[in-house]
């Protein structure tokens, strides 16, 4: 058994054998009235292996596992407390967090769409979007710092790109509502980022032809850049794409985005794009952290403005004592061609993987 969803059913409790099921990767519980409160809190915010973890020591307080996973915690807890200083308050701790205020769609009088067409189901069936305003990426080299932890997130959490893409485009550039579709290579065009319009066929050809002058220039066996990713889309009959309401590709995981939506030193609010083949779960995970990270910068490129005086403008966003002030994310649905949702995103259970690090307005 490698994955299993028995979400929005009437389970009370959960059999502590699924623990002995090695391959179980992917489990959703959510939606059920489960009598261990704890355990409800886990299968809404936690990875399958934590909850693996809890039933294989019996449930609350038995077993090893459970006051393992506390050490951990405290040890997490006693590292951030000594990252920010011996001796700090826990109120100066909790002052300092990074802010994120979420704008519900109920709230939004123009909430952000996308439409999901059925094709994407067999060629990279997972998206999951936001909208995050307030970012400042002039101080400085801001938006290069912007890019390359783009860059290190798809190495690391994003597994070169295997499990999970991001696409980042600014806002103001896109055109909605938006439809994630498939079109074949020799239809689907888009404007690479630095590059002309072209055919994904043509493009996908033009960058193998790179990689290999690449290889025999430098004499390696490896490849860098974008050429690291082609094979991700071998044998596929149709590519997955993002196209605004123009019509006009912004994006085409897992290769580029486009040149149309690209973001500069100007962008002020961001369109987050993160899709998969593997898992929606993943998809959240990455949009998490993803968000934690440019809050991050945010706050580092308002310090360094502040601190060195450059880029002085009248912007109050980035005047003194606003550099505690939230980002904004608001809330994007993903809905199928019937417009019946498949995901909206935060919901009230995501973002908690970073909360240690985020403080989070509702």
């Amino acid at each position: 058994l490698q994955s299993l969803d028995v979400a929005n059913n009437q389970l009370r409790e959960l059999p502590a054998a699924l623990a002995d099921c090695p391959r179980l990767k992917e489990a959703n519980f959510r939606g059920n009235q489960l009598r261990d409160k704890r355990l409800e809190k886990m299968v809404n915010g936690c990875q399958t292996k934590a909850i693996l973890e809890y039933l294989r020591a019996g449930g609350r307080g038995k077993g090893k596992t459970e006051s393992g996973r506390e050490d951990v915690r405290k040890k997490k807890r006693e590292k951030q407390k000594k990252d920010s200083g011996d001796g700090e308050q826990d109120e100066v701790e909790e002052a300092s967090k990074l802010l994120v205020k979420v704008l519900h769609v109920s709230e939004n009088p123009a909430p952000l769409v996308v439409k999901v067409s059925p094709g994407v189901k067999d060629v990279r069936a997972f998206i999951v979007c936001c909208v995050l305003k307030g970012v400042n990426l002039k101080p400085g080299n801001a938006l290069k710092r912007f890019l390359t932890m783009q860059t290190k997130l798809h190495e690391d959490i994003c597994e070169k790109r295997t499990v999970a893409t991001i696409a980042t485009h600014d806002l103001q550039l896109v055109k909605a509502p938006l439809t994630y579709d498939v079109q074949p290579p020799d239809e689907l065009k888009i404007t690479p980022l630095g590059r002309k319009e072209i055919k994904a066929k043509d493009l996908l050809r033009q960058l193998q032809l790179e990689a290999e002058e690449q290889r025999k220039q430098k004499k390696r066996q490896n490849v860098s850049g974008l050429h690291r990713y082609l094979q991700l889309l071998d044998g596929k009959d149709n590519y997955p794409c993002l196209v605004d309401a123009e019509g006009a590709v912004i994006s085409f995981p897992p290769i580029t985005n486009s040149e149309k939506t690209k973001i500069r030193k100007e962008t002020r609010d961001l369109f987050l794009e993160v899709t998969s083949d593997t898992s929606l779960q993943i998809c959240k995970d990455v949009m998490d952290t993803l968000i934690l990270k440019i809050a991050e910068l945010n706050r580092s490129a308002l310090e360094n403005k502040e601190g060195s005086g450059s880029d002085v403008e009248s912007d109050a966003f980035c005047g003194p004592g606003n550099l505690n002030l939230p980002l904004v994310v608001e809330q994007v649905r993903v809905v199928d061609t019937d417009g019946n949702l498949k995901v909206l995103y935060p919901s009230k259970t995501d973002l908690a993987t970073v909360s240690s690090l985020l403080t989070v307005i509702r």
